[in-house]
């Protein structure tokens, strides 16, 4: 069993910053990646940020400059700081982990239930 909590959405005016928060917890014994989706309103889901266990991070081009990505490998956490936020943010943002479970697992991904970001103008 794997379990990710997220937390750290809200309602923040434009320009506004929030720093969001997920834990991955359960049976673990290697996270390759990890990262952040968002899902707008009658939009696909789409990858924010990404960052693997050596710390290389790739970016929308929409947020690159804006948010940041980090992870605590000890603490089996990822962290998405967004600053400047716009309007256009405003979507369910997702926690996505590729771990496996054992040394002879496979590799699987494992969502988040999300947290609601609103930026108002």
């Amino acid at each position: 069993q794997v379990l990710l909590v997220e937390s750290g959405g809200g309602l923040v005016q434009a320009g506004g910053a929030l720093r969001l928060s997920c834990v991955a917890s359960g049976s673990i014994f290697e996270i390759k990646t990890m990262g952040w989706y968002g899902q707008a309103p009658g939009k696909q889901r789409e990858l924010v940020a990404g960052i693997t266990s050596g710390g290389i991070t790739n970016y929308a081009d929409s947020v690159r400059g804006r948010f940041t990505i980090s992870r605590d490998n000890a603490k089996n956490t990822v962290y998405l700081q967004m600053n400047s936020l716009k309007p256009e943010d405003t979507a369910v943002y997702y926690c996505n982990v590729y771990l496996r479970r054992r040394f002879e697992s496979p590799y699987s991904n494992y969502w988040g239930q999300g947290t609601q970001v609103t930026v108002s103008s």
